[in-house]
């Protein structure tokens, strides 16, 4: 059983690295982009449904706790907080992915200088 690992062999598998790594950047970079325009969304959104909350209960003569119009905000932004977290949790797999193939390059260089060291050995 000889899995023995040529220079040429290491020298591609980090050109395919890059690729990936190429590839993984160009994702995060969407995704970040998609995480801060969700971000603004929700900003907007969830301002404009505490103005309503609070104007309703105004035009009512109604007493309200900044906790209730808090909550009413929030449960009348579902759909865009939602986006938000979900768009946030993209952009920590994308960085997470990103973390995982620059540590396969860091490995890939190491075998890369262990196999050198060994043929000039042999």
């Amino acid at each position: 059983m000889s899995d023995v690992v040529t220079p040429m062999q290491v020298d591609r598998r980090l050109i395919e690295l890059g690729r990936e790594l190429d590839e993984s950047h160009t994702h995060m970079v969407e995704a970040e982009q998609t995480f801060m325009s969700a971000k603004t969304g929700y900003e907007i959104a969830i301002a404009e449904a505490r103005m309503r909350t609070r104007q309703r209960y105004i035009e009512r003569g109604v007493k309200v706790t900044v906790g209730e119009i808090e909550d009413e905000a929030l449960i009348a932004t579902k759909i865009e907080l939602t986006a938000l977290n979900t768009s946030e949790a993209l952009v920590k797999a994308s960085r997470a992915n990103n973390n995982r193939i620059r540590t396969q390059i860091d490995i890939a260089r190491s075998i890369g200088a262990s196999v050198r060291a060994s043929m000039d050995v042999s």
